[in-house]
């Protein structure tokens, strides 16, 4: 299937690594020009020159994603560079905020960081990107959530809020800017394979229970109905579909990328 991606101008936040990199080089391979946008520009070169090595345009652009001015210079920069034109808006960046702490435990601290990031970042670059994709009658924004924000979580107070919270956000946009054709989903990642899951979530779990890390990820495996862990192409996959044309006719979802835990 042709996702008709080429040429298409895409925004990325929090592109440096894990699913934001995997996320990155899926849209570099569909020929999109991509701006890579975040605070450490020197974690994103690599990736941003991984593109261009392989035929494929990005650029790089600093960007505190809690401050709103930063944002909208972000998005300026990035139509600068390309032409005026804004057709994706894909929101990777966002923390973890404290886990294994209850909310009596969470500090307010704490709490509002997570919030700011998760909430208020997406917030600012949809509100950035927005009036460029109306004027152009055309538009795509991919907010990347996640599960915890579907079901809760006992032990991440702070980022089960944030991510329900841009559910919220990613659904009311999606009813003001459908008008204009612009479609607004968000992806809703489980567990995800990598560093953190191996040798934080297992390694805690395997220590607990008296196990080896390989049973611990068996066992998180067990939880979903695919009797499998999600890795980041599965999310970089889900990403492309909700900035394609092939899914024109949907908007306002979450879309669990989870084996099946959220939803079953």
């Amino acid at each position: 299937m042709n996702l008709s991606l080429e040429n298409r101008v895409a925004l990325i936040t929090g592109p440096a690594k894990g699913m934001g990199a995997s996320i990155t080089h899926a849209f570099a391979a569909e020929g999109c020009k991509l701006a890579l946008v975040g605070r450490d520009t020197a974690a994103i070169e690599p990736v941003a020159a991984e593109v261009k090595a392989g035929g494929g345009m990005a650029i790089v652009i600093p960007c505190d994603l809690t401050d709103a001015k930063q944002c909208e210079e972000a998005v300026e920069e990035s139509r600068a560079q390309f032409g005026g034109r804004l057709d994706i808006l894909v929101n990777v960046a966002g923390g973890s905020g404290p886990i294994g702490k209850t909310g009596v435990q969470t500090t307010p601290e704490e709490f509002d960081e997570i919030v700011t990031l998760n909430m208020n970042g997406c917030f600012h670059t949809m509100r950035a990107a927005l009036p460029t994709m109306i004027e152009q009658r055309y538009g795509k924004v991919v907010n990347v959530g996640g599960t915890f924000g579907m079901r809760g979580r006992a032990g991440r107070v702070a980022y089960s809020a944030s991510k329900w919270g841009l559910r919220g956000i990613t659904k009311s946009f999606a009813l003001e800017v459908g008008q204009y054709n612009i479609n607004v989903n968000c992806v809703a990642p489980g567990m995800v394979d990598g560093p953190r899951f191996r040798d934080k979530v297992c390694r805690d779990m395997a220590q607990k229970l008296g196990i080896s890390e390989a049973e611990a990820a068996e066992r998180h495996a067990a939880d979903y109905a695919l009797k499998r862990v999600t890795v980041d192409a599965d999310v970089a996959n889900a990403c492309l579909f909700l900035a394609s044309d092939v899914s024109r006719q949907i908007t306002g979802v979450d879309l669990p990328v989870d084996g099946g835990w959220a939803m079953l």
